[in-house]
C-alpha cells in the first residue's frame, strides 16, 4: 500500500506507525502488528497503532524513531520478530539458549518488541526466573549491544546497592572515601526502579548527572571518579528499557537483577566490586538464605565476566538514613560527610568503604577519610567538575513544602519500620519525579514511644499529592508500634 509519510509527537521512544484505520483495514493490520516501511531504497519495521483522528487516510504518522522516513512509502504487513516466539517460550517456563537471550537483547536494543512484549518478557523472568547459565548469557548479550569503557589501571573499583532498604544512600560517601584514597571509581548509577530515589536521582539534586564518554573520562581524570547516570552513556542500554517495562509493576527478579547490575559494572570497566545485599522483612530479600543464594550468584556471573565481586550481606530491616527521596537523602549524605547526619548511614558507608579498599588492596581506614574532612573536600570537587554547586551545605537543602507528620496514637515501643510501606508512601508523595517529595523518619526498632510522638513526616511538592499520601498512610502502619509487654511477646 502506498501511504504518505508524516511526522507525528505522542511522546513515545517506540518505532510506532500510525495507520487510519481505513487504510489499516484494507491493508489487514491489528494493534501491535508489524508493518515494513521501504522507502529511499531502505527497509524499516514498525509498530502499529490504529486511529480515526491522528492521521487521515492515505497518510502514515511517523513517531520520533522514524522520523527520518519522508515522503511516499510503501507499507506492507511484516511478521513478529523472532524474540517473540523466544519470550513465550520463557512464559511456557523453558530454559532459554544463549543465542535466543541474544535475540531477545538485540530486539529490545533495536525497539523491535512493542511495550506489551516487553512486558511479556519482563513478567516471564518474574514468574519462571532464570537459571545460572540464563543469567551468565543474558549479561553478557546485555553488555555487548552498548559501549564499553577502559581505564587503564588494573584496579577500577565500583560498589552496588541491590536496594530495597528506605535511605539507603551510602554511594556517594562511598566514592567520597574511595575516590579520596587514590582509587579509581567512576559510578555509573540507575534511577529509582522501586525505590523513591536511586542514587543518581540523589545526585541530581547537587548536580548534573548525564554526560557524554568524553565528558565522564575528563572528570574521572580529574577527581579520580565520578557520579553519574549509566543511560546517558549507552552502557547497557537494554538495561534502561527492560527498568522502564519494570517501574509500573514494581518488579525486580533476581536473575534480571544480576544481569542488570554485572553488565553495567562490565560495561563501566570496573575490576572490583563489592555487591550489598540487604535483607529482612520489608527488604528485597527477606530471608539470609535468599540472601546468601544471591551473593553467589553475583560471584559466579562476576566470575565469568572477569570481575571481582565480593557480597556485603547486610541488615535491611530497618531504614538507614532519615530521609527518603532525592533531596532528602542528598542532605543526609552531605550531613555525614559534614561530620554529622545520621550515625547509622554514616557506619554503613565506612564499612561498605572499607570492605571496598581492602578489596581492591588499599591500606587505608574509611573512618580516617571521613573524620579528616578528606571525603568532603572529594565530593565537593566531583560535583563541581559535573556543574554542580561545591559551596552548597546540607541545611540549604530544603524538601517540599506540602508536609505532614504522622503521630503515635498509642505509648509502647517501635517494634517494626517497614521500609517497603515507606517507600510507597514516599513515592505516593511524588518521589523520585518531584525531587523534594518523600519522607523523615523519626523512630527506629527498638525506640520508647509516647502518645503524640512523631512517627515520621510527608513532603509534597503539592497539596494533591501531600494527599493522596496521607490516603495511602490511612491504610498502612510503617512504624508499628506495641506496649511493651506486647512488644516482648512479639520478639519472642
Amino acid at each position: 500500500m502506498k501511504l504518505e509519510a508524516t511526522t507525528v509527537d505522542i511522546g513515545t521512544s517506540r518505532p510506532l506507525v500510525l495507520l487510519n484505520t481505513i487504510d489499516a483495514a484494507e491493508l489487514g493490520a491489528h494493534p501491535i502488528d508489524r508493518v515494513r516501511i521501504e522507502h529511499a531504497g531502505q527497509t524499516t519495521t514498525g509498530i502499529v497503532k490504529r486511529t480515526d483522528e491522528l492521521v487521515e487516510a492515505g497518510t502514515v504518522g511517523m513517531t520520533e524513531p522514524l522520523h527520518h522516513v519522508r515522503g511516499t512509502v510503501d507499507v506492507t504487513l511484516a511478521g513478529a520478530p523472532q524474540s517473540v516466539r523466544y519470550v513465550r517460550k520463557k512464559l511456557d517456563d523453558i530454559e532459554l539458549e544463549a543465542h535466543e537471550l541474544e535475540t531477545i537483547v538485540r530486539d529490545i536494543h533495536e525497539n523491535r518488541l512493542s511495550d506489551v512484549e516487553l512486558s511479556a518478557y519482563v513478567s516471564a523472568v518474574y514468574t519462571n526466573g532464570l537459571s545460572l547459565e540464563e543469567t551468565k548469557h543474558l549479561t553478557e548479550a546485555m553488555t555487548d549491544v552498548g559501549k564499553q569503557l577502559s581505564w587503564g589501571h588494573p584496579v577500577v573499583a565500583d560498589k552496588h546497592s541491590i536496594g530495597g532498604v528506605a535511605g539507603n544512600c551510602v554511594t556517594p560517601i562511598i566514592v567520597s572515601v574511595v575516590t579520596a584514597a587514590g582509587l579509581t571509581m567512576p559510578k555509573t548509577s540507575s534511577r529509582a526502579v522501586t525505590s523513591p530515589a536511586g542514587t543518581a536521582d540523589v545526585m541530581e539534586v547537587f548536580c548534573d548527572v548525564e554526560f557524554s564518554i568524553d565528558e565522564i573520562e575528563s572528570i574521572v581524570t580529574e577527581t579520580n571518579g565520578c557520579l553519574v547516570w549509566g543511560g546517558g552513556v549507552d552502557l547497557s542500554p537494554v538495561d534502561d528499557e527492560i527498568i522502564r517495562a519494570e517501574n509500573p509493576l514494581s518488579v525486580d527478579p533476581a536473575g534480571q537483577l544480576i544481569a542488570s547490575v554485572l553488565s553495567k559494572k562490565r560495561s563501566a570497566g570496573s575490576t572490583h566490586v563489592v555487591i550489598d545485599i540487604p535483607y529482612g522483612e520489608g527488604a528485597k530479600v527477606e530471608s539470609l538464605v535468599a540472601a546468601r543464594e544471591l551473593a553467589d550468584d553475583f560471584k559466579r556471573v562476576g566470575t565469568h565476566l572477569e570481575v571481582d565481586v565480593t557480597c556485603a550481606i547486610t541488615h535491611g530491616t530497618d531504614p538507614i538514613g532519615r530521609g527518603v527521596g532525592p533531596t532528602l537523602e542528598a542532605r543526609d549524605v552531605l550531613a555525614v560527610l559534614e561530620g554529622d547526619g545520621p550515625e547509622s548511614l554514616r557506619l554503613k558507608s565506612v564499612r561498605l568503604a572499607d570492605m571496598l579498599l581492602e578489596h581492591c588492596g588499599v591500606d587505608a581506614s574509611a573512618t580516617d577519610i571521613l573524620e579528616s574532612g578528606r571525603a568532603l573536600e572529594r565530593f565537593t570537587r566531583i560535583v563541581a567538575a559535573q556543574g554542580g554547586d561545591p559551596v552548597v551545605e546540607s541545611d540549604d537543602l530544603e524538601p517540599g513544602a506540602e508536609s505532614t507528620t504522622i503521630r503515635a496514637d498509642r505509648a509502647g515501643v517501635a517494634t517494626r519500620v517497614d521500609n517497603r510501606q515507606l517507600c510507597d508512601l514516599a513515592r505516593r508523595a511524588g518521589a523520585p519525579l518531584d525531587s523534594r517529595a518523600g519522607l523523615v523518619i523519626h523512630r527506629r526498632v527498638t525506640d520508647s514511644i509516647e502518645t503524640g510522638d512523631p512517627l515520621y513526616t510527608i513532603h509534597a511538592e503539592t497539596p494533591a499529592k501531600l494527599a493522596e499520601a496521607e490516603r495511602l498512610a490511612e491504610r498502612l502502619e510503617p512504624v508499628r508500634v506495641r506496649s511493651t509487654a506486647d512488644a516482648l511477646v512479639e520478639r519472642r
